[in-house]
């Protein structure tokens, strides 16, 4: 079989218009550059990517390959060029069907993997891991840690990301309505000292926090990322389904139940124009901060419809407390 190259860079410099100064993908599982749903810590000398990889095509997999969906993980030292560097496989029996999504947060000297399993439909729920190095992890006992209940959603939750908050950790997730056809996101906290196992975790409300209201959130509102900011909470969000085009707006709470949007009549970051690397999708943010302070939000983007799926960045900045996109050259405010 034909060696694979895991990691592709780009050229390009304009943070707007034209190609990203980064853009990235995995070529092992499909032999075409795919990867999704971003999160990025710095760790150990290095930045840290972990993102989704999709299944195998049949012709590409090896003996044994592994079933569905997996956590790849990414390694830079500039945030511009990458390189594969480890993959997050099912283990547990609830992830044998596979997992995606990985948040990956640092708490008291060790990395914490917050992830979802994939394939189960309704079913899929919210599972936890450590690590010492970034690379190995262990997983929870009690996984999954987490799906709803109630008469207003599905039971389903994936996309998961967390905050630490006062006394607590703050879980956001995307679930269903009943119907299956709205996507929304809600909220459930555990004590920052517990284990984040499952018997660790209460729901903050009996209801979405953020559900789809907006012409360009279309039907979906998925992929919460938040920052924490002075006293407020900014959540991230991609409004509508992939290639709808999902693209991504941004709210702020105080109490990190009740948000009010920030971007109404457009998003955040929109998709690309016709012809553009990114004209079906700029959507799933994932914040990352440097130790500088300065602020990236990470998106996966494509213009073919999902055929591939690349990852990027753009630099924020605030100006009157609302976020704002940077050109790439420019430096933190």
């Amino acid at each position: 079989m034909k060696k694979i190259i895991f990691c592709l860079l780009t050229i390009g410099a304009a943070a707007f218009g034209g190609e990203p100064l980064m853009k990235w993908g995995d070529t092992a599982r499909l032999g075409r550059p795919f990867a999704k749903d971003p999160s990025v810590i710095r760790f150990g000398g290095r930045y840290l990517m972990y993102y989704s990889m999709a299944a195998f095509d049949k012709k590409l997999a090896p003996p044994r390959a592994p079933k569905g969906w997996a956590i790849g993980i990414a390694e830079s030292r500039d945030l511009v060029q990458w390189n594969k560097v480890g993959e997050i496989l099912p283990e547990q029996e609830c992830e044998k069907n596979g997992i995606v999504n990985g948040r990956i947060i640092r708490l008291d000297g060790r990395l914490h993997l917050f992830y979802n399993t994939y394939g189960n439909g309704a079913k899929d729920a919210l599972c936890h891991a450590t690590s010492v190095d970034g690379l190995h992890f262990t997983r929870n006992p009690s996984n999954p840690v987490w799906h709803p209940s109630g008469d207003w959603n599905n039971g389903r939750a994936i996309d998961v990301d967390v905050v630490e908050w006062g006394d607590k950790l703050i879980q956001y997730y995307a679930t269903r309505d009943p119907s299956g056809k709205i996507q929304m996101l809600h909220a459930i906290a555990a004590d920052r000292k517990s284990d984040f196992g499952r018997d660790s975790w209460k729901p903050l409300c009996d209801h979405p926090v953020l559900k789809p209201e907006l012409p360009w959130e279309t039907k979906c509102i998925e992929a919460p990322s938040v920052v924490k900011r002075g006293d407020k909470l900014y959540l991230f969000y991609g409004g509508g389904y992939n290639n709808d085009p999902q693209q991504i707006g941004c709210a702020v709470s105080k109490d990190g139940v009740h948000y009010e949007r920030l971007f109404v009549e457009a998003p955040l970051l929109a998709n690309g124009k016709p012809g553009e690397w990114n004209a079906s999708e700029s959507g799933h943010p994932g914040m990352f901060e440097d130790d500088d302070g300065q602020l990236y939000l990470f998106y996966q983007a494509n213009n073919d419809h999902g055929r591939t799926w690349y990852i990027s960045w753009v630099k924020l900045g605030w100006k009157n407390d609302r976020p704002v996109i940077l050109p790439s050259d420019e430096k933190r405010r």
